[in-house]
């Protein structure tokens, strides 16, 4: 044995692990982690998750809340409303971007964008200048047939339900 073993009998890996000298019993060591109980990350996992903070930290404002509301869409059994063709019957979910009401001497409508992250359906209820409730920023979700007017998805009166602020 010689005189720096006695002075320090343990020493601390790279790893942050306690090393023990040799002299003497190997002091008892509680609360720590073995070997076999760490969580080990594969490289895929690694990389999907680094992927994932890095486009967090990249998107836009923009790009985030159209990725919640897709999320929000599909939790809610939407449909996305970029897949939605013409004559198909639908639900759809998503958040009032506008509320539009359209004063027309034979037939007043109330217009409202719904938007789903993935692209914009037009909910139009003819003969309506309020309803309660659908006002910008409001999520629902509604449900009818597609139709097509001026490039544009609508749906013409619509069956809706509101769902609660958060």
């Amino acid at each position: 044995m010689d005189a720096g073993s006695a002075a320090r009998p343990e020493r601390r890996t790279l790893a942050g692990r306690f090393r023990h000298s040799g002299a003497g019993p190997a002091p008892a060591r509680t609360g720590q982690r073995g070997e076999g109980d760490a969580e080990v990350m594969t490289t895929d996992e690694s990389r999907v998750s680094l992927r994932r903070i890095l486009q967090r930290l990249t998107a836009s404002e923009a790009e985030i809340e159209a990725q919640e509301l897709r999320r929000e869409s599909a939790q809610s059994g939407g449909m996305p409303a970029r897949q939605c063709m013409r004559g198909q019957v639908v639900s759809v979910a998503g958040r009032l971007r506008t509320v539009v009401y359209t004063p027309r001497t034979n037939l007043p409508t109330l217009e409202a964008d719904l938007y789903d992250g993935s692209d914009v359906v037009t909910l139009v209820w003819l003969g309506r200048r309020h309803i309660a409730g659908i006002e910008p920023g409001r999520h629902l979700t509604a449900r009818g047939r597609v139709a097509v007017r001026d490039d544009r998805k609508v749906i013409y009166n619509p069956y809706y339900e509101l769902e609660s602020p958060k």
